[in-house]
């Protein structure tokens, strides 16, 4: 079974900081890495983790961060489907349409309270158990 994700920069974030391997977004980066998840992305998306990965606070190294991406890119690209939600932070926008773009991705977020509560919207959490159960939308 193949799985489809776009992944908020946040959970991303996140995978890379935690020393918690057994942490949900660092197991969801892990999956990616191994092909179990095919992301699902745009190069808005990819412009915002780089931009966001290589902020100074983090700390990450330019191989950190280039691996990442790669390991990103190699998903599906994909145009926004526009809708008519309305974000209190307009870039969160993107991640949401992208996701709609491909009826099977997930939109993996940290913060749930920025999206619509759609069967589509999970938290890293519930889509390890969509990964380890199978639960569809």
């Amino acid at each position: 079974m193949k799985y489809y994700a776009v992944f908020d920069t946040n959970v991303i974030v996140s995978a890379l900081l935690t020393s918690h391997p057994d942490s949900p977004t660092a197991i969801l980066l892990n999956m990616v890495m191994d092909g179990v998840i095919i992301p699902v992305f745009n190069d808005a998306i990819l412009d915002e983790y780089k931009e966001v990965l290589s902020r100074k606070k983090f700390g990450f190294t330019s191989d950190q961060i280039n691996n990442v991406i790669l390991a990103l890119a190699t998903g599906i690209n994909l145009e926004r489907t526009y809708s008519d939600v309305v974000f209190s932070d307009p870039d969160d926008a993107v991640f949401y349409e992208v996701a709609l773009s491909k009826e099977e991705a997930y939109l993996v977020t940290g913060n749930l309270k920025h999206f619509p509560r759609v069967n589509k919207v999970v938290s890293p959490s519930e889509m390890l158990e969509i990964v380890y159960y199978g639960r569809m939308v």
